[in-house]
Order: structure tokens, then sequence, then C-alpha cells
């Protein structure tokens, strides 16, 4: 039997272990689905996929988002105008038969859901449900609960959080999946433990709840905490919790200490009713056992999902010199010995690729040859887009020791932030003065899955200049190192753990002001970067294929579900158990 041709250790095993339940508020499902907005839809979407193709039993539950996120448009000075993106379902999913209820401000609101079967590289479907309000019998403002992804006000997503949560626990329950374990990827699924205990009570008072009860509902949950900014946990008043959820249930949660500073904390209610609760890094564990500091919060490191973010060329390469990393993305380690000449060569498809495709939206001809960086993330102020611009005549000065420099930007801003808006008209301006015959700078409108994957592969380095200590993992970069791109950033997220200084990129230092940052970003620029590129292309070629050897080998979704199966989903005793099954696998291999 081949190695790429075995088929990986299944969790199925484990038919008594019951489902895992995933709840996201995004999950990139698909280009043509519009159900994501940046880095935690796109890290739930590759979590599936890869639960998938290691089968897993696992279900997924998220909002349907009729309308989308938005569709970004930029003029010429770089001021951000948004558009829906409406979608039909049906193209995509088939409609469920069932139909549940949740309580919204007093009134009933009926949800059903749509179904997406996500099949993994060995035929595994991970099946995703996609709630609904758009009903018959649900008042046209019901109706629009599942429309906007982030829409509206705190009053609508704490609606939203509710249909996500409750709604979803219903949902599975009436479809009769058995599930053991319940997962909330970010605070806005929390309401599911108020769901659980519900149930748990059998439609009882929730005032006559014991520590029991509670006890039986928290065995059942694990929760990942996603950033370290405030802004980030979602928060509600007193006075909404009472209006939208009811007083009831409100009580419950202040006895419970679900509230901080008088505000209903959805973070906080993941935590107290979970039994296993972690970070997303080594670095964000550490500062969420800072703001949390009376939980215990593990780490389990982001991934990505290695055959979505490589390039074609590179996964040709790999798959004629390293088939068995389709199967087990830690042989990507042994990209260490592929040879340079061909590993540049399918590097420079990926890049003349991305360069058609920035022509084809922008009509500008960027040269192939030249030195190509690339910034592309959800768009908010700390993320730091115009640190680059910092100083500007020096920036010029390394494009001009470079024999040229290109830069290509994208982003969204959320609708509703300001700053973020104002930080792309910014850096607009600053393109526009900056850019000459040997510096070019362009911003990329409307930022998605598609153009993500293009950039992350094509560019020859990622930078990320995020301010310390807020970045909690980000992925963009480890996107960039499934196709051997290194990265120059900012210490913070997963690039204190993926950081080899001249093997797998370079550290920008920690400065006491933007200014002392940018200084060292320059610094690495003109005198690490530059001339390795500028004239040394079999050097070039040994740190890309480092980088991907060392960084994609670690960084992906493959090792990170198992991380999840092993340390939150699974009792010990499956555990144990699934460690013997393997060995005797092996054994009969």
């Amino acid at each position: 039997m081949q190695p790429n041709s075995v088929k990986p250790f299944s969790y199925e095993i484990f038919p008594s272990a019951g489902h895992v339940a995933y709840f996201s508020m995004e999950i990139a499902i698909h280009p043509g689905m519009p159900t994501y907005s940046g880095g935690l839809g796109i890290l739930a979407g590759d979590t599936l996929r890869s639960a998938a193709d290691l089968g897993v039993p696992l279900a997924a539950f998220t909002l349907l988002h009729r309308k989308g996120y938005f569709q970004q448009h930029l003029d010429s000075s770089g001021t951000q105008t948004e558009e829906v993106q409406p979608w039909n379902p049906a193209d995509f999913c088939s409609e469920e038969s069932a139909r549940v209820t949740v309580l919204v401000e007093d009134r009933v609101v009926t949800v059903r859901a749509w179904r997406y079967d996500l099949a993994g590289r060995f035929g595994h479907v991970v099946p995703i449900y996609l709630l609904d309000t758009d009903l018959d019998g649900n008042s046209g403002w019901d109706r629009g609960l599942t429309d906007h992804l982030y829409g509206g006000d705190e009053n609508y997503r704490l609606q939203q959080e509710i249909v996500l949560g409750m709604g979803g626990v219903r949902m599975a329950n009436a479809m009769g999946l058995q599930v053991n374990v319940y997962h909330m990827n970010e605070g806005h699924a929390a309401l599911l433990t108020l769901a659980l205990l519900e149930a748990q009570l059998g439609g009882g008072p929730l005032g006559a709840a014991t520590e029991a009860d509670i006890e039986q509902v928290r065995r059942k949950c694990v929760f990942t905490t996603h950033t370290p900014v405030p802004a980030g946990h979602d928060r509600f008043s007193t006075e909404q919790a009472i209006r939208i959820l009811g007083g009831d249930r409100t009580a419950r949660l202040q006895q419970q200490g679900c509230f901080r500073d008088g505000l209903l904390n959805m973070t906080l209610l993941a935590l107290r009713f979970s039994r296993y609760a972690n970070g997303v890094a080594m670095q964000h564990g550490k500062v969420s056992r800072q703001m949390f500091p009376e939980f215990t919060i593990g780490t389990i490191t982001n991934g990505v999902h290695a055959p979505t973010w490589m390039s074609e060329p590179m996964q040709q390469l790999l798959d004629e010199n390293i088939p068995a990393w389709r199967r087990d993305n830690l042989y990507l380690r042994n990209a260490i010995d592929l040879p340079e000449d061909k590993f540049l060569a399918a590097h420079a498809r990926a890049k003349e690729e991305l360069l058609a495709e920035v022509g084809s939206r922008t009509g500008l001809v960027l040269d192939p040859k030249v030195l190509t960086l690339g910034f592309a993330r959800r768009v908010a102020t700390y993320k730091r887009a115009g640190l680059m611009f910092t100083d500007p005549e020096r920036l010029k000065q390394i494009a001009a020791a470079a024999g040229g420099l290109q830069i290509l930007y994208a982003g969204k801003a959320h609708p509703q932030d300001g700053p973020g808006k104002a930080l792309i008209h910014r850096v607009v301006e600053e393109a526009a003065r900056s850019s000459s015959e040997l510096l070019r700078i362009v911003y990329l409108e409307n930022y998605a899955w598609d153009l993500g994957a293009m950039l992350t592969a094509g560019v020859d380095v990622w930078v990320n200049t995020p301010k310390r200590p807020y970045e909690a993992s980000g992925t963009s970069g480890m996107k960039a190192a499934m196709n051997g791109v290194p990265s120059l950033s900012i210490l913070d997220g997963w690039w204190i753990e993926g950081c080899i200084e001249g093997v797998t990129g370079w550290a920008i230092e920690d400065g006491a002001s933007d200014e002392d940052e940018a200084r060292s970003l320059y610094s690495k620029l003109e005198n690490a970067v530059v001339p390795l590129y500028r004239d040394s292309p079999e050097k070039w070629a040994r740190m890309m294929r480092t980088t991907l050897a060392f960084n994609a080998s670690y960084f992906n979704t493959n090792r990170m579900v198992k991380q999840y199966a092993r340390n939150a989903y699974y009792p010990e005793s499956l555990v144990e158990k699934k460690v013997k099954v393997e060995e005797e696998a092996f054994v009969t291999q």
C-alpha cells in the first residue's frame, strides 16, 4: 500500500463518543458563500475541512447570513463604501425539515436549517447547519435576524446570538444528533450553555438549578477564545439582557458571575460553563489568563488547512516528491530536501498568477522579477497597516537599492469602524504619494478568500505589523508559509512560535514607539531581505524551503484538530483507546 493511500486514523471508532457540535458565528465554507468576514471564519472553515479529512465525528452550526458580510468598494482616494452580498442557499445547501423555536424579547421565533455537506479527502462528511429565520410566521424584523454577519447594533447581535446558541442546540436535538461535546468558537455562541441548562432542568425554573446541574452542562462544553482586544468580547447591558433574554435568564447569569462591570460578558459566560478553555497561540494563552485570571486557560495554536491555501504549483511539487503530505501534514517537514530550482519555479508560477490578477483588477503591469511584499488582513487600527509609511523617503531608498519594490495591500474595515476606514484612506493616499517607477504600491479592493489565497502564495515576503499584544494568533502568515513565503513580522501571535531569524523569516524588533518599530522594519528590509533576494537566489530558495518545512509542517489544522481531539473533545479513556488502536493499525501495515 502506498503511503499516501493509507486512510488516516478515524475517530469514528468511538461510536459511544457521539458528535462534537462546533458552533461559530462565521464559517468560510465555500468561496461562493459570503458567510465569513475574516480570520475567525477562515479558521472555522479550515478546522472543519481538517475534521472531515481526519474523520472526526463533528457537526457544525452557524447562521445563514443570507445577505453576506459586504462587498467592498474603494474610490481613488481610498474611501470605502459597502454593498450587500445576497446569495441563494439553495444553490449550495439542502433545506432540513426540522423546525425549532427560540424566545426573543418575548416573541416566539421559528428557526430552520440549511445543510452543507463538507466532504473530506477520504469521503468522511462534516455537515454544516446554517440557521435561518426567514420563514413565514416570523415578523419582518425576525425574518432578518439571520441576514447580516456582524450587522446592525448590539440589540441585533444579542438576538442573533440567541438564534445561534439556543437555536443551534435545539436544532441538533430536533435532528436527533447525539452530541457529547459542544465547542464554542468564540463567545458569540455562549448562550448554548443556557439552552443546555434549560434542557437539563426539563423546562423547570432556572432558579432551581443546582451546582450539579451546572456541572452537567460544564462537562459537555469547551471554549476557544480568539482575541485579546477588549472590543472583541461581546458585552451587553443589564437592560438589554433583561429585555431580550428575559428576567429569569438574566438573574441566573448574574448569579453565576457572568457579568463584569455591570455588563453581561459572553466570554465570562462561556468560561464559567466550560470544562476546558484555550487561547489560539502560546502568547495569546498568557494574555487570556491575565484577562481572566480566575480560569484555567490552555493553548492550542491555530493552523490553516494546507491543501486550501497552498498554490497548485507548490502542491504539484509536493505530490511528485512527498505524496504522504496530504495524509499527514507532518511530512511537509521533508520539504527541506526539495530541489531549490523547482522550488523557485513553483513560486514563480504562483507569482505570475497573482500579478496577472492584479493587472486584471487595476490595469497595472507589475514586474515578476521585482521583490514583492504582501500586507492583507482585516483592517483594524491595532494592525497598523500604515507603519510601513512612517518614513516614506527611507522606503524609497530601500526600493532603489533593491532595484525596485512592489507592495500589495488588501483588507476590509467593518462598515461601522470609522478609524479602520480612515486607515484605508490614509494607506491609499500614502501609496499615491510614495509610488514611483521603482516603488509600486497597490491597494486591492474586496479582500476575500480567493484573493487572499493568491496573495499569500504569490508575494515574496509576508508583512505583519500588529501592536503587541493584540494579535491573538494571525493565520495569514501561516498561509504564506504553506507556499514557502517567509514573514517579516512583529513578534506577536503565532510568529513568536514560528520565527527562526533568517531561516523562516525575520522579526521586527519591539520598540518603545511606532517609530522605533518602523525603523526596525526598514533595517530588516534594507540589511537582510533586499540583499538576500537581490544577490543570492540560491539562498533565497533555501529560506523558502526551510519556511515550508519548519512552519507549514506545524502550523496546520491537521495538527490543530488532533490537539483539540486529544485535549478538549475526548475523555482520557478514549484517548488511551485511540492510541492502542493506532499502534495496532501501524503493526498491521
